[in-house]
């Protein structure tokens, strides 16, 4: 983690490439449904988080991958999701922007 940063006083960015590293490879292991694991449903490949109009990516680094679900109904409301993660409430952004 990098430390000038929060010996100075002043707030963490977040960019510190092995703390984000680490994250990413820990998120995934944790957070992350992959298209393989059981009960994943076809449908979502198409319906991913990083398309979802709930989904607010993370700052940094991290926010190229990474981001928090905002939609109330969801099972995954308030939780970090990676981007190609998806879920039966898809709501498609009106931009169709993605990430």
């Amino acid at each position: 983690m990098s430390t000038d940063r929060i010996a100075s006083g002043g707030a963490w960015t977040g960019d510190d490439r092995e703390h984000n590293d680490a994250c990413h490879e820990r998120w995934l292991r944790v957070q992350h449904r992959p298209t393989g694991q059981h009960g994943y449903r076809d449908g979502w490949y198409d319906t991913q988080c990083g398309g979802w109009r709930y989904w607010i990516a993370l700052s940094g680094e991290l926010g190229q991958d990474w981001g928090v679900c905002t939609h109330s109904t969801s099972v995954f409301d308030g939780q970090v999701r990676f981007e190609h993660d998806g879920c039966e409430v898809f709501v498609v952004r009106e931009d169709s922007s993605f990430g």
